[in-house]
């Protein structure tokens, strides 16, 4: 894993480029370079995986290209055997400026892997850049001044300047618990989309996506079903382990983490043991341990300070990010790093399988005059409120209640007037990906993959696990996964008359795991915010009363938050007083 930076134009500046790669050292501490040529300076920072050797440097060239490379592509040695050559490092860098050369922009069809990288074409004058399929790994951009400049993490563009807040961008941030792509809470610095190349050529911006999976149900047999999963899992997982450094796992004990421990050979294992019973899984992952014989570590994070982690979390991100969970991963992946480079996890299980368990509400929910009359009776925050909020909507709307950090209501109630724009469409990110033509819950697997998981899930997995220098792989979200859980009929998926999800995993791995693992009720990834809050009472205050202060929330009393809430608005603080907005 890797850091990258670069300006494109008539003289991009070598200074601005070396601060911007200064910026990115956490995501590769072993190696650092800076690259320039007429029109393009490139920066890079290394995270040494594979050929460890001065070798695998970046930017590296070749000829009239130039590239620079975050990323893993496990099957660039496959790739690697039909191209030319000569080659003269092991690396999968190298592979792709080969592909460059050979194939264009169609050289992003055959990778399977994570990646984000620009490469400088002198020849054509152009820069040519991707993201993977899923967006497992972050581009971001600005253009000034007629340059285009990019970088892995926000704060690489930061050293262009900081731009204004873009106010849309805050309000969609109380709507999903983070900024959707290509939004950043910053005018002007964008996001590539997953699965989107990019191209910039004599100041021209081209931007296009190559990739999408069907929707399709081939398979509806669950005997057809599990073979073929067994058959993926089998050649994905030890794929992912490619490196020549130690690889380890992030264990919880649940479903996802689980299958993959069974098809390593004894990995090293860690986990995060919470004190908190609605969190803690570290008896179900030392479980799972003992069965496998894993080389298990487990660290406790009961003695926590939440104002250490509302200190540290904002600059990670480089913008407001509401998942409360985005600290227990801080925590494990700074364990994990002590002893390994790379880290296995879960993440994608839920959403390719329907782990959910909002799932079961969604299709038996029927929209009633009553309930919409109740709905606006009832006080917004409380718990029945937000019951019947979501029950007196239908399709995309009631989709919507179940993603955001507040509902519309609740936003209504808690943001200032400024904020809340009339005709404002508040789902508009959800919208592009909401497909009514597919059943209901192959519907909500599709919304959730494509919106939810890039901006939510794997962003908190990046930043959390390149601060220490770690890269974490996701091999649930090989595409080859992807397009073979869309292609499933969703009664092998879920049943939500059971309230059971991930169907054909479980009848795939039950037999191989201890008995009743998979019975326990699912646990979320994340920390008791509100507990903790209540040890430093002054904290959810203050930063609600600075909030009211900068013309954000309305003020008043402040109203009964969940985790997410109260960590949305904490962050938030900390993130605005970070950036000079409050």
């Amino acid at each position: 894993m890797c850091g990258i930076a670069g300006i494109i134009g008539s003289t991009p500046s070598r200074v601005t480029v070396e601060a911007m790669t200064r910026t990115l050292r956490h995501r590769g501490p072993d190696d650092s370079g800076v690259w320039e040529s007429d029109g393009a300076c490139l920066g890079h920072t290394r995270l040494s995986i594979l050929d460890l050797s001065s070798a695998g440097h970046q930017p590296m060239i070749k000829g009239h290209l130039a590239i620079v490379y975050n990323g893993e592509i496990y099957n660039f040695r496959e790739l690697r055997r039909d191209l030319p050559g000569p080659f003269a490092s092991e690396t999968d860098t190298e592979v792709l400026l080969h592909l460059y050369e050979r194939d264009g922009a169609d050289m992003v069809q055959g990778l399977r892997g994570m990646f984000a990288f620009a490469i400088w074409d002198a020849h054509e004058r152009r820069l040519f850049a991707a993201r993977d399929r899923l967006g497992i790994k972050p581009f971001f951009y600005r253009e000034t001044r007629g340059d285009l400049a990019f970088g892995s993490e926000i704060k690489a563009l930061l050293e262009l300047g900081r731009p204004d807040m873009d106010r849309t961008a805050l309000r969609d941030f109380f709507s999903y618990k983070y900024v959707p792509h290509p939004k950043t809470i910053y005018a002007g610095i964008h996001r590539l989309p997953p699965a989107h190349t990019l191209s910039w050529t004599g100041g021209k911006l081209e931007i296009q996506r190559y990739w999408e999976p069907s929707a399709e149900t081939r398979i509806t047999e669950m005997s057809r079903a599990t073979e073929c999963l067994g058959e993926l899992l089998t050649e994905i997982v030890p794929e992912h382990t490619l490196a020549d450094v130690p690889v380890g796992l992030f264990l919880s004990g649940g479903i996802d983490s689980t299958t993959l421990a069974a098809h390593l050979e004894r990995p090293r294992t860690f986990t995060l043991a919470v004190d908190s019973a609605r969190f803690n899984e570290a008896e179900s992952a030392r479980r799972v341990a003992e069965h496998y014989e894993t080389e298990h570590v487990e660290e406790p994070a009961a003695a926590i300070d939440l104002s250490e982690a509302i200190r540290t979390i904002p600059g990670l991100y480089d913008e407001p990010f509401g998942d409360s969970a985005a600290w227990s991963a801080w925590l494990v992946s700074r364990m994990a790093a002590r002893h390994v480079k790379v880290a296995l996890t879960g993440e994608g299980g839920d959403e390719l399988f329907l782990g959910y368990r909002y799932y079961d509400k969604f299709p038996t929910y029927r929209s009633t005059a009553l309930r919409r009359v109740l709905s606006g009776l009832v006080p917004p925050f409380s718990k029945v409120g937000r019951s019947l909020g979501r029950r007196a909507k239908k399709g995309l709307e009631r989709y919507a209640t179940f993603l955001p950090a507040f509902t519309v209501r609740q936003k209504h109630a808690l943001l200032s007037p400024d904020l809340l724009e009339p005709g404002y469409d508040d789902l508009w990110h959800v919208r592009r990906f909401w497909r009514e033509e597919l059943d209901p819950l192959k519907r909500l697997q599709w919304a959730d993959l494509h919106a939810h998981l890039p901006g939510g899930l794997l962003t908190k997995v990046d930043r959390a696990s390149m601060a220490h220098s770690l890269e974490a792989r996701p091999p649930l979200l090989d595409h080859r996964l992807v397009e073979f859980a869309l292609s499933l009929d969703t009664r092998l998926l879920r049943d939500p008359a059971a309230g059971q999800g991930k169907l054909v995993v479980r009848a795939l791995m039950e037999p191989r795991v201890p008995a009743g693992l998979f019975d326990q009720p699912k646990k979320g990834f994340g920390l008791p915010i509100r507990e903790w809050v209540g040890r430093e009472p002054d904290l959810l205050p203050r930063a609600f009363d600075r909030l009211t202060k900068a013309g954000i929330l309305r003020g008043g009393s402040i109203p009964r938050l969940d985790n997410d809430q109260t960590w949305s608005l904490l962050v938030l603080n900390q993130w605005m007083e970070d950036a000079g907005f409050a």
